[in-house]
Formats: structure tokens, sequence, C-alpha cells
């Protein structure tokens, strides 16, 4: 089980039940190669331009949707995908996907945010190079037999200052780019730290004094509410006379209008667009513009980023599918890559632990607290939080809950969420010593590298589960404040009982009788006599009818089935 999950993945941990082949609704063009990976594995078809309403008739029956730019990813589609599980976005951007929709309906929405980058860059530079050499214009005019060489006198880069508006991963290479041609490069981006612009060797600016200064303006920001019309009539006019601007980023981010009138004026020298508010851009008023240069939003159109988009999308979808990590899951708690081989392991415990305690506590939660020791504290906790939370959550809503959504029903459901962490000095205080008791085993004494306790209240009852991984296997290590070594899968019985000769040997005749087979048996006690907690892993449900024979049981408190 993994830290971004299909519904279908959990239908049962013990593995009995198979699969059937998943749907996929392939709503734009993908490259061939994405296409056969995805007909290996799942049922394909392939629709290219739908509207909004058409998507919304035919999505119902499909578990995951792959676009590019154009089909509307809307609420309302999104509410008509009953088992859509995964939106994935064959391209960087996802402006056509209502992600605050997807999140709250737990559909994990990936996209391929790096298969293309060195063709977006490589079409920037592109772009650049045609303004400066008026490339296009005089192509043009030697078709037409003219050979007035006098009219296309460009200008080098070689010394100019070259304004990168966003510096992601393009913006950071098209900087790098820009330095080779000599260029001194300024960039704004109000989320990226001073250390990281040295790292790419540029110097930090706000827009304006870039815009004042800039000789070449490029822009790489996403389209978010505060980038459109980022770029409108009172920022164009801080350009320099003789300045050039490219957009390979997204449409509506430039003023379309004021940049046409500032070219049509002669305040701007020229423009490089490949991406337009509307697309195709009909109406555009830079179709008639002077001294642009248009491409039809070709930046990812190169034979060898159309190959990686595809198999990128495509790997993702079948993975979520499969209930698999999806490293390009942008609405979801992101794991760093150095990070996944530590957490992965620990996301499936953390949902185990979950589910462990909302079958143990039963009624309302009011609060949870996951705490993190170890390495594990280390590293963001949000990914370990929402796993638990899906586990406490899921059995007992008919909402679809995952690690996408799990914070948000939680909150919606009044459950306050608190976190806390121990630093690997400081975890004895969680990474309590194990000391159990297993059928014909001695007390053992271990310290945990990495432990995560969840914690929750239901009014004036507080209940405690905590785990680690031994072996690459998940065990909880402590129920409340009892010492245990418990093998979370399958089926459970857990009980409260006082420890007094023959208990064991009761439950264990009772099982027997009623054909119940015992795999595991773990005893945690504080001194003899006392109270003790026990937890049976057997190889079936154990009926309500057993279940009642062993509460009856002298010395038995309580005696609750857990499924895992």
């Amino acid at each position: 089980m993994s830290w971004v999950m299909a519904d279908t993945t959990l239908l049962s941990r013990a593995g009995s039940r198979s699969q059937p082949c998943p749907t996929v609704l392939v709503a734009d063009g993908l490259a061939g190669e994405g296409l056969a990976l995805l007909h290996e594995q799942a049922e394909v078809v392939v629709a290219n331009g739908l509207t909004e309403e058409q998507l919304i008739a035919r999505i119902p029956r499909f578990d995951a949707l792959i676009v590019r730019s154009q089909a509307p990813v809307t609420a309302k589609v999104l509410a008509a995908g009953r088992r859509l599980r995964i939106v994935g976005r064959a391209g960087t951007g996802v402006d056509n996907i209502d992600l605050a929709e997807a999140t709250r309906r737990g559909v994990i929405v990936v996209n391929a945010a790096t298969a293309n980058t060195h063709a977006a860059v490589e079409h920037t530079l592109a772009l650049i190079l045609s303004l400066a050499r008026h490339v296009p214009a005089a192509h043009t005019a030697v078709q037409q037999g003219e050979w007035e060489r006098g009219e296309f006198v460009g200008v080098e880069l070689r010394g100019k200052v070259l304004g990168i508006i966003g510096l992601g991963r393009i913006g950071s290479l098209v900087a790098r780019r820009a330095q080779a041609f000599e260029m001194t490069v300024l960039a704004h981006d109000p989320f990226v730290s001073e250390d990281r612009a040295r790292q790419v060797g540029v110097q930090l600016s706000g827009l304006e004094d870039l815009l004042r200064r800039a000789d070449f303006v490029s822009v790489h920001a996403p389209l978010t509410s505060s980038t459109v019309g980022l770029l409108d009539a009172d920022k164009l006019a801080l350009l320099k006379p003789t300045a050039r601007l490219i957009n390979c980023a997204r449409g509506g981010i430039v003023d379309e209008h004021a940049l046409a009138a500032a070219l049509t004026a002669g305040r701007l020298k020229g423009a490089a667009v490949d991406v337009f508010e509307a697309e195709p851009p009909r109406c555009s008023p830079l179709l008639t513009a002077p001294n642009v240069v248009l491409t039809p939003h070709l930046g990812a159109s190169t034979q060898e980023a159309q190959r990686g988009v595809a198999l990128d999308v495509a790997e993702q979808t079948l993975a979520a599918l499969r209930g698999e990590y999806v490293a390009g899951a942008v609405n979801a708690p992101f794991v760093l890559p150095g990070a996944l081989s530590l957490l992965q392991p620990y996301l499936d415990l953390a949902e185990r632990l979950g589910s462990f305690l909302r079958q143990v506590i039963g009624g309302r939660i009011d609060e949870v607290e996951v705490a993190l020791s170890g390495l594990l504290a280390e590293h963001d906790s949000a990914p370990l939080t929402a796993a638990a939370l899906k586990g406490l959550i899921d059995p007992v809503t008919d909402e679809r809950v995952n690690i996408v959504n799990a914070r948000h029903v939680a909150r919606n459901r009044g459950l306050r969420v608190r976190e806390r962490k121990e630093s690997a000095s400081a975890s004895s205080s969680l990474a309590r010593s194990a000391r159990s008791t297993a059928i014909g085993g001695a007390d053992r004494a271990s310290d945990y590298a990495n432990l995560i306790e969840l914690r929750v209240h239901s009014g004036e009852v507080t209940r405690v589960v905590a785990g680690t991984i031994i072996s690459d296997v998940p065990r909880i290590v402590r129920i409340d404040d009892f010492d245990i070594d418990v093998h979370p899968f399958g089926h459970l019985l857990v009980t409260t009982h006082r420890d007094r000769p023959g208990v064991i040997g009761r439950v264990g005749t009772l099982l027997g009788a009623g054909d119940i087979n015992i795999s595991r048996m773990q005893v945690g006690r504080h001194v003899p006599r006392g109270e003790s907690i026990m937890v049976i892993n057997v190889d079936e449900l154990v009926p309500p009818e057993l279940l009642a024979e062993l509460a009856a049981l002298s010395p038995m408190q309580s005696i609750i089935p857990v499924s895992l």
C-alpha cells in the first residue's frame, strides 16, 4: 500500500479479491508510446476535442482521465466522474483542471512536470534569437524575392540584460543558457531564496526594477490568481522602447490588448508569444500587431518531449490506479525522492495505525495527535499525518478518502489534528523499550530508530497506538501504555483482561472449537496478575456468537475484532 492510492487498492489487505481492469479516457492527443503503455494494463478510450458537456456525459464509467491543455476538467466534470480516481495532465500546467474540487473529491491530479522542460527552454531561446535577428520576417522577405538586408539589422545577445519572471525549472535553465550567450540575468520570483538565485547565477530583482533594466524579458511563471494580467499596460510601460518580450509560459499572464497597443505605438521593439488567452487565438489583437513572432503553443512540441510526456503521465496514471507512489501528484503531500525510501513503509504503517485505532475506539473521535520520532521527525510530517487520517476516517464515511483529501474530510467532520516531532536524540520519550511476552518466548528490550505514535481523544477517553518498521515489516509496538509486538495484518482480536493462569488456554480452546486458526498471539502486561492486553492474529473472521463466548470468560474485560 502506498501514500497515494486508489480506493480499490484496499479492498482487502488479505489480498483475496482481484482487481477489475481499470478504464482510462484520453481526452487530448497523446503520443503513441504512452497509449501503448496504457493499453497493456487498462481499457483505453481515446476521444479528442471533447467539450465540457461531452466530458460530463462520458466520464462516469472511467477510473482515470488524461488531458492536455484543452479539455476542461471542471467541478461539474469531476462531480460526474463518480469512479474517477486520477486526472493526468500530459504537460506542465494544470490550469484547465479544477484542482480544489479534485482535492475535495479525493481525485489525484498528476502532471508531467519535467519531461518537456528542455523543449520549453529551447523554444524560449529560439524565440529570443528570432526576435533579436528578425528571423521570421527576413525569411518571408526572401521568399517574396526581396533582398533588403538593411531592414533586418538585429542585435547581439552578448552583453544584454535578460529579465526572467519565474525562476522555476524552466526559468532556471533559460538563465543558464542565457549566460552561455554572455547575457546578464535578472530574475523576479517572490518564492525563490537568495541562495537559490546564487546557485543559478542570477540576481534577484523586484518586478518593476527588472522591467526597467531588461533588454529581453522572458515569462516563466505559472498562471494563478496573482499572475493573471501580471504584465498589464502599466507594467509594459516600464519597459525600454528597445526591449523585447517573450511569453512561453501561459496565456493570460500578459495582457494581449496592452501588448498589441505597445507594439503598434512603437513603445516596445518586439514580442514573441507561444501561448494565448484563448487558443486558438482567432480574435487576439496580436494577430495583426507589428514586430511579433507567434507560434501555436509549441513549447513542448518536440518528438522527445512528446514521447517523454506521454510515457510519464501514462506511468503515473497506472501507478495511481495500482495504488503506488505517484511522483507527480500536484495535490498530495510532497515527498522528496531522497526521502521516499525511508517514508514509504511508514506511510503504510501510519494508515494501519489509524485503521487499528478507529476499530478499537469505535465511537466519535474529537482530536488526533500524530507524533514522529527519530529520523522520521526530520521530514515533512504531512504525508504520514494524511495516511493516518485516512485510516481513521475511511471506515466510517461513505466519502472517498485518500491521502489527497484526508485533511479536508477530517476538517469537515470537526476532527482536530495536531502534529508533534521528537528529534532522534529526544526520541526516547516515544521510543520506549518493547517488553512483550510471546507464547513460549521471553521479554525483549529494544530502542526504535523511528516511531509513529497516534493518540486519539474521544470525550474523556484517550487511546494510543505506536508502531515502527522492524526487518521491513510494520509492527505495532505499543497499545495505550502496554508494550507489545503485533503484526498488523489480516484479522485480529484485541482483548483486555486480568492476567490469570489459564486465560490464554481457554481462549485458544474456544477458538479451536470454533475452527478459528491462530497464527500469532502477543501479550503485554505491567505486573504479574495485573491488567493485561492480548492481541491474537487469526486466519478467519470470528463469528459474533464465538465473540460472545470469549467475552463471557471470567477474567475478560473487553474483546474487539479488528481487520487490517
